[in-house]
């Protein structure tokens, strides 16, 4: 048996204070000056930490970033001035998909690199579009000896990228075949292309950094190769700016899809047979057609890309990665030809669920871009866009710091996955690829229960 796969952590305290959800309104002026404040005694020690910033700040309002919403020091005042609110500069971070919450979840995961876990519990709506109406069976979770972060029961979560064999023949004991090269990495997650407003200071070197520190890949213009060329995967927009040369050393690189790509593919594979050559695709509603005739074709390993939340491109209606890799998915093994090619599903995996999720809907893997850039405390403000002056400072990062921030948030996620194979009862994360049946809908759960008396759902006037 290999040996356990880790992700090492190291506290990462942000460089700048963040913004908080709950906080205490302190009407100071009916405030006795007991000298005993229940602030002070708060259970989570976080009003004694900060006591000083506080006190030099302005104004009455008390924001603590780590709140519980315990509520321990609203209860205990004597003179009941406290009063718990939300702070209205977090209601403004992030947008739909990016949601102040996901951006809280991902700042603690950054700084800490532990799961985080919430005291209050789940107070949202029961279901909600794309990932949020999707559940995974968590049926074996009263088993102790499911437990892959403390050690008592080895659980996989590496995955081959590139083709592999459809059938194996043998010859006089021999095989016929020689096996095509696959690409090993110990967890289902690659790092895409630094989106252009983040593609400043070190950002982009710090990924591949962070990638590298914990055996993963990072994708990268194919013009912008630094000298440390390990562990990346050269994208070139055009698929005839690939270099046809044996000398390439990448692994593997990436082609955009056009017309002549399979070509294009093809003359590299001729110069350097063990390198695997991908294809980025836009995710369309006609993904599913052009996932089969790519595979037929030969290419190894297909990039289905949506937007920033997930949803497929050139649609009037566009559907969610989820929806759209059901589809691939399908498509692939009614040809009879899914184990043919790796599918990594890009856009829209903003938490580690997300991943999962993914791969139960029939990708291979994933790959993240800007929960790496909210990891290094972006918030998603769009100032940068607008070129205004970044809130954080993102272009004068250090890289330790941001490779710190990066692995703490894959240490975090790797653990999160841990725990749910677990619960799932599955041993590797292979197994979980296309493993619908181990997930629930909320679509499905209306129908079977609902469907016979009220009939189908109309989301919009006139569907």
């Amino acid at each position: 048996m290999p040996a356990k796969y880790h992700i090492h952590t190291e506290p990462a305290p942000p460089r700048f204070r963040p913004v908080g959800k709950l906080g205490i309104v302190d009407w100071r002026e009916d405030c006795a000056g007991c000298h005993n404040c229940v602030k002070k005694s708060c259970v989570y020690g976080f009003y004694r930490k900060e006591a000083d910033i506080l006190h030099d700040e302005p104004g009455y309002l008390d924001y603590i970033y780590q709140c519980k919403g315990c509520l321990t020091c609203v209860q205990n005042c004597t003179k009941g001035i406290l009063t718990r609110v939300v702070n209205p500069e977090y209601m403004q971070l992030g947008d739909s998909y990016y949601t102040p919450d996901i951006i809280l979840t991902t700042w603690f995961q950054a700084e800490t690199g532990k799961i985080p876990v919430s005291g209050s519990g789940y107070g949202g709506p029961f279901s909600g579009p794309g990932f949020d109406s999707m559940w995974t069976d968590m049926s074996e979770i009263v088993r102790p000896t499911r437990d892959g972060i403390h050690g008592r029961e080895y659980i996989s979560t590496s995955v081959d990228i590139g083709r592999t064999l459809p059938y194996l023949s043998f010859q006089d004991g021999q095989p016929t075949a020689s096996p095509p090269t696959l690409i090993e990495i110990p967890f289902p997650v690659i790092f895409d292309v630094v989106p252009e407003p983040w593609q400043k200071g070190a950002i982009c070197y710090s990924v591949i950094r962070a990638a590298s520190e914990i055996g993963l890949m990072a994708i990268v213009p194919g013009d912008e190769i630094p000298a440390e060329s390990g562990h990346i995967i050269p994208l070139y927009r055009n698929a005839e700016d690939a270099p046809t040369s044996a000398d390439n050393s990448a692994a593997m690189v990436m082609l955009a899809d056009s017309p002549n790509v399979v070509s294009v593919q093809k003359s590299l594979k001729e110069k350097n047979p063990d390198q695997i050559v991908a294809v980025r695709a836009p995710a369309t509603p006609k993904s599913h057609k052009r996932a089969v005739e790519l595979t037929r074709e030969g290419v190894e390993v297909i990039q289905f890309d949506f937007d920033p939340h997930g949803m497929e491109h050139e649609s009037s209606d566009p559907r969610h990665l989820r929806d759209v890799m059901r589809e691939i998915h399908g498509a692939l093994v009614r040809e009879g030809i899914r184990d043919e090619v790796t599918l990594i599903a890009s856009g829209g995996i903003a938490l580690a669920e997300h991943a999962a999720k993914a791969i139960i809907c029939g990708a291979n893997l994933v790959a993240v871009d800007i929960p790496l850039m909210v990891a290094l405390e972006c918030r998603l403000c769009g100032e940068c866009e607008r070129g205004e002056i970044c809130p954080v400072d993102l272009a004068r990062i250090e890289p330790e710091y941001a490779v710190r921030r990066i692995v703490n948030l894959m240490g975090a996620w790797y653990n999160q996955m841990l725990e749910m194979l677990g619960a799932m009862g599955i041993r590797e994360v292979r197994r979980l690829r296309g493993e619908t049946g181990r997930s629930m809908f909320f679509e499905d759960l209306e129908r079977d229960n609902f469907g016979r008396l009220f009939g189908k759902r109309k989301d919009r006037i006139g569907a």
